[in-house]
């Protein structure tokens, strides 16, 4: 479970990282991430320096049993990772159809290769 200061809960955040942050497509997922100038739209000129992350799971990945086990599954795969992110960064996790049946593992690899790719590191 991620801990409440490293939620993303408000729709002006979510925005913030999808239009203004870069973008890794994978097969099962979609990575937003906005690294510079991340500040709290509730508070001007503060920077936050936790790294918060949001997931978008919707109705084409399955029921709702199927979409609450791949947003379980995606907050325990970036609860691990955020200390990978830099201070202060908001990662969107969008969630795409494969994704309901795929395994853990499989939603790993492609979190880890969208968040390397991402980070700068070699892509694909």
């Amino acid at each position: 479970m991620l801990s409440p200061e490293n939620r993303l809960r408000r729709r002006e955040d979510f925005a913030s990282a999808v239009r203004r942050g870069r973008r890794a497509g994978r097969p099962l997922l979609v990575v937003h991430l906005r690294t510079s100038g991340a500040t709290d739209p509730h508070e001007p000129g503060e920077i936050d320096p936790s790294t918060r992350a949001g997931f978008v799971v919707s109705k084409a990945v399955g029921g709702a049993v199927v979409r609450n086990r791949v947003k379980r599954r995606l907050r325990h795969l970036v609860r691990e990772r955020l200390s990978q992110l830099p201070a202060g960064s908001l990662v969107v996790v969008r969630a795409l159809p494969g994704a309901g049946d795929a395994g853990a593992d499989e939603l790993a690899r492609d979190l880890d290769a969208a968040l390397t790719r991402l980070l700068g590191g070699v892509a694909r």
